[in-house]
């Protein structure tokens, strides 16, 4: 049995915390954006993006690097990459009478925080009155993601109750025999599956970059909450301007005299 470092388990359990706090941002935006414009809204939302889209560079990277070693020895077993490898051990702690599991729970953890930022994406564009072509990149991203999600749930879910090999439709539910076939079948369907997404990722915040002005305006506090004013009044709470000369006397303020040029007393 391979040994668990500190290290190893350190990192476990701050990719568990990073997963959590941002499905935890996920249902605070979702509530409030139900709620009147507050602009801590969009700051939340553009942050949950922004680390949803590094987590999903890291999770992505993992699976270039499984299909470039399967290049390089196609009969070889899955390979992962030495931080993978770490983290899969920290996570395989859970249970450690199951050498997969942690592997399993890894990339279910890549992929819920990958799906986290295109929620973000989602939440940030709800308030729009037009039809924006970054949310529905997005919405298209969240449904493959989230079937790609409930794959990866299926996987770490038959491992964690005893399957001798993980049941999904990337092992054919598992009635692909261990060697070089389900190696293969495996990595390349994970690494289209992750190509696509992050395809659509991309496409998305191009065009959220593109819409941001409009989006962002969204955000924006109402300037007034009664009706426009008549011309010339004066702004709520403003000091009334006083006026003299001619002027008043001709608009006749009252407790004011008409000043009469050249009177003496």
């Amino acid at each position: 049995m391979t040994s668990v470092s500190t290290v190893d388990t350190l990192g476990a359990v701050l990719l568990v915390l990073w997963a959590a706090a941002m499905w935890l941002a996920v249902a605070v935006l979702a509530v409030a954006n139900r709620g009147p414009v507050r602009p801590w809204l969009y700051r939340t939302a553009v942050g949950l993006i922004g680390v949803g889209a590094i987590g999903q560079l890291g999770h992505f990277q993992e699976h270039v690097a499984q299909a470039g070693y399967w290049v390089a020895h196609p009969t070889a077993p899955a390979w992962m990459t030495p931080l993978g490898d770490s983290l899969a051990r920290g996570l395989g702690q859970v249970d450690t009478a199951k050498p997969s599991l942690g592997m399993e729970i890894l990339h279910l953890l890549g992929n819920f925080i990958f799906l986290a930022g295109l929620v973000g994406i989602v939440q940030i564009t709800r308030r729009a009155t037009r039809q924006l072509a970054s949310r529905k990149w997005a919405r298209m991203g969240v449904w493959m993601q989230g079937v790609h999600g409930v794959e990866h749930a299926v996987l770490t879910l038959s491992v964690a109750l005893g399957a001798t090999r993980a049941v999904g439709l990337s092992t054919w539910f598992g009635t692909i025999e261990a060697g070089p076939a389900l190696t293969t079948y495996r990595v390349w369907w994970h690494f289209v599956a992750n190509l696509v997404g992050t395809a659509i990722l991309v496409l998305s915040l191009y065009h959220l970059w593109r819409e941001r002005q409009a989006v962002r305006s969204d955000y924006l506090p109402e300037d007034t909450d009664g009706p426009p004013s008549a011309p010339g009044a004066s702004a709520p709470g403003a000091c009334p301007v006083r006026r003299s000369g001619p002027v008043a006397a001709e608009e006749g303020e009252p407790g004011r005299e008409p000043v009469l040029t050249g009177r003496t007393e």
